[in-house]
């Protein structure tokens, strides 16, 4: 009875009733395999929509790209022909897989030369460090991927894989490396490119062997083992990389839940109040920043001690003081003198603007001078005039406005030098004046 119930069980589990003929298998994964005309065009479509997505950080955008994309095809095909041993469907395979590649990097490159928005958001950054966990994704996917493929209730397994497998995002990530000339951007997507691309071909080749797919002849005992050792090499070269990815992955996962811990239940100080913290996994360093009263170095050393029981002991705590009350008192009677020493500048600022522009005036007192003495004494033609210090050999000095008068005549000039002088000082409300005449030489 038991023996039946399980059978019954297993039953639930066999494919082979839904089965789809071998033949129609073949021509499906065959017609899905080239890159011309529409599947080109669809592929180029879905770039330039999944490199919009990633650009403008929309994940319902990238979804939609990823059920155009028509890139599930050659990597299908490219395990389907490994594990049948149809080596020329395997180089038409690679053959259109290497061209779809190489046209959605040139096209998702393309527009990111072009488009002015260059920062690089979470849906771009999470492209770029592959781990363990996108094998597991993209072996599970191709299974599922290539049992739709088999049977003959396909349903919407297919779109389903193209999303969860992921293989747009990558290319257009690569794509935005190489145009931005960010080296590890576009190696990082790359690698997460080739994670699916093995995987998928991976599980596709176990399915196909698992179903006992029809045999080919086009290659001997030797190629064909030769062929299966390649496929093993592969897969190990490309698999030991995530898996040290995926450990750092776990690590700094487990970092940041006890570093969050450690703050929930230790961060609490009497008398201030946590302002911010940041948790580094890469420096594996906690910073703790507070307001309130000034903390002691007996405080710090108490929460630095509490680091070892959420398994921390290794890790760097900085406790930083935003700001403590005592700073803001001293902070303000600083203030207080700053805007002291403020005013003085002011004021000794708009003293040196008043002489300056005292100094400016007399500069320009020629002018007006001349013009007025010209109808007076016809020889004059030019005139200076600056107000001057003179020194004396015991220290003492006076102030003058000294005027500067070229002639035509000097000696006609010079005879009315009293009558000029009289005028000067009138004219300039002043008695310190000192008059030079001079034979205009311009």
């Amino acid at each position: 009875m038991m023996r039946i119930k399980i059978q019954k069980l297993l039953s639930r589990f066999d494919i082979t009733s839904e089965q789809e003929e071998y033949a129609t298998i073949h021509d499906t994964v065959e017609n899905g395999i080239e890159f011309k005309g529409t599947n080109l065009w669809i592929l180029i479509f879905a770039i330039f929509i999944a490199s919009v997505g990633l650009n403008v950080n929309s994940t319902a955008v990238i979804i939609g790209a990823m059920l155009v994309s028509p890139l599930m095809g050659p990597i299908l095909g490219m395990g389907y022909s490994i594990a049948t041993y149809d080596f020329p469907l395997f180089k038409k395979a690679f053959i259109n897989y290497f061209f779809a590649v190489l046209a959605g990097l040139l096209t998702s490159a393309a527009y990111f030369f072009v488009t002015p928005i260059y920062q690089a958001h979470s849906e771009l950054l999470a492209r770029t460090q592959p781990n363990i966990y996108d094998v597991i994704i993209a072996l599970v996917g191709g299974l599922a991927g290539i049992v739709a493929i088999s049977s003959r209730n396909k349903g919407n397994v297919i779109p389903g894989v193209a999303i969860a497998t992921a293989l747009m995002p990558p290319l257009c990530t690569a794509g935005y490396g190489l145009a931005t000339g960010n080296w590890q951007f576009m190696l990082g997507a790359l690698y997460l490119l080739t994670i699916n691309t093995v995987f998928i071909g991976s599980a596709t080749l176990v399915t196909v062997r698992l179903l006992r797919y029809p045999i080919h002849d086009y290659a001997d005992a030797n190629q064909k083992r030769l062929a299966d050792r390649w496929v093993s090499l592969i897969v190990l070269v490309t698999i030991i990389p995530s898996l040290y990815y995926g450990y750092l992955l776990v690590q700094k996962e487990n970092f940041i839940q006890s570093a969050n811990n450690f703050i929930a239940n230790e961060s609490f100080i009497e008398g201030d109040f946590l302002l911010k913290n940041e948790i580094n996994p890469a420096r594996r360093e906690i910073r703790l920043i507070y307001g309130g009263k000034e903390i002691s170095e007996q405080e710090k050393e108490r929460l630095a001690s509490r680091k070892a029981i959420y398994g921390l002991a290794d890790a760097r705590l900085v406790i930083a003081q935003g700001f403590s009350i005592s700073d803001v008192s001293k902070d303000l009677s600083q203030a207080e003198l700053y805007q002291a020493q403020i005013n003085r500048l002011k004021n000794e600022l708009g003293m040196v603007m008043k002489r300056s522009d005292s100094i400016a005036v007399q500069q320009r007192l020629g002018n007006p001078l001349l013009r007025e003495m010209k109808h007076l004494f016809t020889d004059i033609v030019y005139c200076s005039a600056q107000r001057q210090q003179f020194f004396k050999a015991n220290g003492q000095s006076n102030n003058f406005v000294v005027v500067v008068i070229g002639s035509t005549s000097p000696k006609r000039t010079g005879n009315d030098l009293a009558r000029i002088s009289g005028w000067l000082k009138a004219r300039l409300e002043t008695d310190s004046v000192k008059v030079f005449i001079e034979r205009s030489s311009f």
